[in-house]
């Protein structure tokens, strides 16, 4: 079924700017705490697509416009249809960017500026990597309004200790950046003028390096997370042997034993 679009809604609601291999998305709803209409759902999807196929993006970072990150699903939009099949493609939607955000190339790290609630923080915790504001804040509020969070129990329950994402599943009660960090929700907290160069420094880093092993990485990462022992050993070692065989590889391990910096071709 095609998704329906609310065509009266100003644009561009997902503002993006390239620089030096890193692509950063800026959901530009402030008014509405960057709620995730339909149309920021699209504009991610489309987004997300073409990066997943750009070589000259290293690393992607999404942020939000004006005083939020992001207050999850617009609940004004969700309460325009009684329609069951309405709101299965709306969740089922939201669905398709958490998981194409996954399997990016890329890694993905969420810069968030202030609060971040239900689909919100679903999608702090759905991001590779995470860096907040001091003044952050993080719930699954879905509770307070007689709904329960489910997918954003997706990415909680396989991010957070199971105790703790239950504890704020079932509570909704928001929960501080220190906390998220003690959670393992986010890797760092800063002050929030320093958000920005904090989170562009971290995908610096990332993009520095060789980015056939940074992709080759990020999907082994998550392919070996359900697998038994046995099982994850045994992919993990046919990953790097693969590895082994690139260019880039033996270029790394060739300039540290000459003690130069590698020149990379991500090959």
């Amino acid at each position: 079924m095609s998704t329906k679009v609310d065509t009266t809604e100003p644009l561009p609601v997902l503002l993006r700017t390239d620089r030096d291999g890193i692509a950063t998305l800026t959901l530009n709803r402030p008014e509405q705490y960057n709620a995730l209409s339909q149309n920021m759902l699209c504009s991610l999807q489309t987004e997300l697509d073409e990066i997943a196929g750009n070589e000259l993006v290293r690393a992607v970072i999404i942020g939000g416009k004006g005083d939020a990150y992001c207050a999850g699903h617009d609940l004004k939009e969700m309460r325009s249809s009684e329609d069951r099949e309405f709101h299965q493609e709306l969740f089922d939607q939201c669905g398709r960017v958490m998981i194409s955000i996954n399997q990016l190339p890329q890694p993905v790290i969420a810069s968030v500026n202030g609060i971040a609630t239900a689909a919100g923080c679903q999608l702090v915790a759905n991001c590779d990597l995470a860096i907040a504001a001091e003044d952050a804040r993080f719930a699954v509020s879905g509770i307070n309004l007689g709904l329960f969070c489910s997918t954003p129990a997706v990415p909680l329950s396989r991010n957070l200790l199971r105790k703790k994402a239950m504890q704020l599943l079932l509570t909704g009660e928001f929960i501080s950046a220190r906390t998220a960090e003690d959670c393992g929700l986010v890797n760092e907290v800063v002050p929030l003028e320093k958000l920005d160069s904090a989170t562009q420094g971290l995908a610096a880093k990332i993009a520095a390096k060789s980015a056939r092993a940074v992709r080759l990485g990020k999907e082994m990462f998550y392919k070996q997370l359900p697998m038994d022992l046995s099982a994850a050993y045994a992919y993990a070692s046919g990953r790097m042997a693969c590895n082994m065989e690139s260019y880039d590889a033996r270029e790394g391990i060739d300039a540290f034993i000459q003690k130069r910096e590698p020149k990379w071709t991500n090959k």
